[in-house]
């Protein structure tokens, strides 16, 4: 049975939320709905070498997403856009609850890495990536010489 749109999302959402004053954030956020806070969660794990990362990115294509090293920043960005010619296809649309939209998350990976350091997969819906611990280019230490007489 479907719910009617009044009840927003759903219909227990408000009531488990009490008590939540003041209540600002209740924006709805187009991609995902008022819960797109929970998207994009990130797993990083630290070895010897290097951290691996594993981005939870579900509903996206490896080519809906893109990644950009610039200034030791990596940001993960994902766009989703929906072919709107399909509903005449499909027939009436009832309600829709998918919708087109980015988000984007940026992460400080060092200044001494470039792209082609980070390795990146993705597969079932989660975004594997792959950074070498770098250090930075130790700068020689000055050598001074002993001034006789």
């Amino acid at each position: 049975m479907l719910a009617p749109s009044i009840f927003g999302e759903g219909l227990f959402d408000d009531w488990f939320r009490f008590p939540d004053f003041p209540d600002l954030d209740r924006t709805e956020k187009k991609l995902y709905g008022r819960h797109a806070d929970r998207l994009m969660k990130t797993d990083v794990h630290e070895k010897d070498d290097q951290f691996e990362m594993d981005i939870d990115l579900p509903g996206f294509t490896k080519d809906e997403i893109q990644l950009e090293l610039n200034d030791g920043y990596l940001t993960v960005s994902a766009a989703k856009n929906l072919d709107n010619d399909e509903k005449d296809k499909k027939g009436k649309v009832i309600r829709q609850e998918r919708y087109c939209g980015s988000m984007q998350r940026t992460f400080f990976v060092g200044d001494n890495l470039t792209e082609e350091d980070i390795k990146a997969s993705f597969k079932h819906g989660v975004l594997n990536l792959t950074i070498p611990k770098k250090e930075a280019p130790k700068i020689p230490e000055k050598k001074l010489i002993a001034i006789e007489g």
